[in-house]
């Protein structure tokens, strides 16, 4: 239970899954434990692994893990928490973000331990009579007491009805697998209850759900997103992981270590009692971005990274940085910033300038006028954004 509730935001109905970790236990028959993930995008981040991370705590303890691949439930689109309908992907996209999942995923859950699957499998056999059968089980009210299509009905917006069926069928995901717990964000609850509702209608003992908080970006502000900047994709290299990890603030450190680490709540504690004692905070968030970075790296690359971070702290070049050749010598420090790749735009190349935030071979760069003709030079803007540009 102490592993379960860790970081959980709800865990519903909380005796129901006391009596059923009793009854595995008395029986030696694990518990099923499912999360469904809609591949909607290539790329997990962070934020993504604050549910597998639970999923792999409870593997650990002797579970069944479910990773459940929506791929039926993709083409309806996910209506959680938006103020339009979201448009289906093709089959093709689904499938090529679904191998990508895959891959990721196994970096978090043991996925020779997992059983793998697919909601079409048995989504597609229900056909048009089944599905119009499974809508019979729900009211048009009960649907409207969700948040989104209530707001979105009261402003004018338009629902199709094509949306009232993803929680149908994500519910109807729970009664094909026969689950006895399901994992979900906040944002999930309404979709996650709807699985307990439609297994009690086929006889089923329901499952409990618990819902996990969405983890806040690098902002400390906005929930993790790759719209907002603020994220840590899972394959983004150990360097650029490490350092975006130490880049968070000391309160968001110690919320990051619940959602995000493995260490006991023991440790987390004598740890954050250490830095009220006086400890510098930086070695606990150290220690968070080692383990993250390792979880994705392993050993080795993290500690090449934390290398790599603590030279670029000192003002240090390091060993691998991107070249770059340019033609068009000479070039404004800002063009050439930009054709570098180091900025998006020359306005923003110039705005660094003034900041103090450019460096040429070391040396800050003050002049927004600057060119650089013929040779190379190492370009730095920030502390974390290097290339050596040779100009012709």
């Amino acid at each position: 239970m102490a592993i379960t509730r860790r970081g959980a935001e709800q865990l519903l109905p909380e005796a129901d899954w006391l009596k059923k970790l009793q009854r595995s236990e008395a029986t030696g028959v694990p518990l099923r434990i499912k999360f469904g993930m809609d591949p909607t995008a290539p790329d997990l981040h962070l934020g993504h692994t604050v549910v597998l991370n639970k999923m792999r705590q409870l593997q650990d303890l002797g579970h069944v893990v479910i990773p459940l691949i929506g791929d039926f439930t993709t083409t309806i689109g996910d209506p959680s928490g938006r103020n339009s309908t979201r448009p289906p992907l093709t089959r093709e996209a689904i499938e090529a973000n679904a191998r990508t999942y895959f891959d990721q995923v196994s970096l978090v859950i043991d996925m020779d331990r997992a059983e793998v699957r697919w909601n079409s499998e048995w989504s597609d056999p229900l056909g048009a009579r089944g599905i119009i059968q499974l809508a019979a089980k729900y009211t048009v009210a009960r649907m409207m007491e969700r948040e989104d299509f209530n707001t979105r009905f009261r402003e004018g917006t338009p629902i199709s009805v094509h949306e009232f069926l993803y929680p149908l069928m994500q519910g109807y995901d729970s009664v094909a697998l026969k689950s006895d717990l399901e994992l979900g964000g906040t944002d999930q609850t309404f979709n996650l209850l709807m699985g307990r509702h439609l297994q009690q209608e086929e006889g089923q003992e329901p499952q409990c759900i618990l819902t996990m908080p969405l983890l806040e970006g690098l902002d400390g502000v906005d929930k993790m997103s790759k719209s907002k900047g603020n994220y840590i994709g899972i394959t983004e290299p150990a360097p650029t992981m490490f350092a975006k990890v130490l880049s968070i603030s000391d309160t968001l450190m110690w919320r990051w270590f619940t959602l995000l680490s493995f260490r006991s709540e023991a440790e987390i504690a004598a740890l954050k009692s250490e830095v009220a004692g006086g400890r510098n905070p930086k070695d606990a968030k150290v220690m968070l971005a080692r383990e993250i970075t390792e979880r994705f790296h392993g050993r080795a690359a993290t500690d090449a990274a934390e290398a790599d971070f603590a030279l670029r702290s000192r003002g240090g070049i390091p060993d691998e940085i991107p070249e770059v050749t340019l033609a068009g010598a000479p070039l404004a420090i800002g063009a050439l910033l930009k054709q570098a790749g180091l900025v998006p735009s020359t306005s923003e190349a110039l705005r660094l300038v003034e900041q103090g935030g450019v460096r040429v071979d070391g040396a800050v760069v003050s002049d927004k006028g600057l060119k650089l003709g013929a040779g190379t030079v190492v370009l730095q803007v920030g502390k974390r954004k290097f290339a050596r540009v040779t100009l012709a």
